[in-house]
């Protein structure tokens, strides 16, 4: 009798598939809560929807591109069916080589592509501030549009639209977003997520 009624509580057909959000301080909500940093913004979102997904905040502060290339066989122990890769922010800043950023990019979408071939991959884009120079800050975005397009992958024009320079959605550094600033993250990350759930 025990098991039948067991049977009814838990009527999911699917199992659970695991989201992963891949990035710096961005991803890891810095100066916040876990609970307010984009990634659970949007399980809370798929939790109201009753999606049988997973969303695995797998942001680490101050994270460049090649860190992230280090660490990312670490990240591939897990199951991964939705990877959102949100790295170079902190290699603009620091000016690295735009080649670099973009080698380590495509190293990781590779690594992640080789152990799970059906996990669908997106691309955040980023910004550097204007004061890195105008020919600088375009090149560097264009890394984010032109390895999208060459991966055919999801891809969310700029992760902080919306965020980045509006002084009340920043925290003092004008980085990093406030609580505020990370709500509307989610949204940036919903509008090029909800299509690939």
């Amino acid at each position: 009798q025990e098991s039948d009624t067991s049977k009814q509580v838990s009527p999911s057909p699917s199992p659970v598939k695991h989201i992963v959000c891949f990035g710096n301080s961005l991803t890891a909500g810095y100066g916040l809560d876990l609970s307010e940093a984009y990634p659970a913004l949007i399980q809370a979102k798929i939790d109201s929807l009753q999606l049988p997904y997973k969303v695995i905040n797998a942001g680490l502060s101050g994270e460049t591109t090649a860190g992230g290339n280090s660490r990312i066989d670490w990240i591939l122990k897990q199951p991964i069916d939705i990877f959102i890769l949100e790295l170079g922010g902190n290699d603009g800043l620091r000016g690295i080589p735009l080649e670099e950023t973009e080698k380590n990019l495509q190293q990781i979408l590779d690594k992640v592509a080789q152990k799970y071939p059906a996990a669908k991959l997106m691309l955040a884009g980023m910004r550097v501030p204007p004061n890195m120079g105008k020919q600088y800050s375009e090149k560097f975005h264009a890394i984010f549009m032109r390895l999208a397009k060459s991966n055919k992958i999801a891809f969310i024009p700029f992760l902080l639209e919306g965020v980045g320079g509006v002084p009340a959605l920043n925290q003092r550094d004008g980085i990093h977003p406030t609580a505020e600033g990370q709500k509307m993250v989610a949204e940036n990350v919903w509008a090029a997520l909800k299509d690939l759930l």
